[in-house]
């Protein structure tokens, strides 16, 4: 019989993102607390541009932003905000969405899955996604249920399952 496996991924669905983007443009823009103080959020190149004219609203856009994200099911380890920088008289943020599992941070999992994980399981990096393989697919389940069960600093999600 040949190997299970399945790849572990960090991708984030650009369309969601955007969707995301323009809920919270027209939230601002109905919101009565947002009126007046020049708030908006739009793409800037591939970062995300929120800008108002207070520290506290700039961050109240984020918040809006990482609310409609997580209603979207997408993962806020994704999400990497900077801090409000004051920009002539508005206030602004940028963010990033983070994509791909560096090569560092694929090393870590692969250790976590040779340490912890069943014998017999064989990860692989490939580029910026991570291969794990088994004969055994209950094992496979059980590395997934031990990845999921660590707190990592970036996303992940678990693909190609087969």
């Amino acid at each position: 019989m040949a190997d299970s496996s399945f790849d572990i991924v960090s991708k984030v669905e650009r369309q969601e993102v955007d969707n995301a983007l323009n809920q919270t443009a027209k939230e601002i823009s109905q919101r009565y607390d947002f009126k007046g103080v020049g708030a908006s959020i739009s793409w800037s190149g591939e970062k995300i541009l929120m800008e108002a004219n207070s520290e506290d609203r700039v961050k109240a856009v984020l918040d809006v932003f990482q609310s409609k994200l997580i209603k979207r099911g997408i993962s806020l380890k994704a999400l990497d905000a900077g801090e409000p920088q004051l920009s002539g008289k508005e206030y602004k943020i940028f963010a990033s969405i983070e994509e791909g599992i560096s090569q560092e941070n694929a090393k870590k999992v692969a250790k976590i899955i040779r340490d912890e994980g069943p014998k017999g399981v064989k990860a692989q990096v490939q580029g910026e996604e991570l291969r794990v393989s088994s004969k055994s697919r209950d094992d496979l389940q059980t590395v997934i249920s031990l990845l999921k069960g660590k707190d990592f600093d970036f996303a992940l999600q678990f693909v190609n399952y087969r």
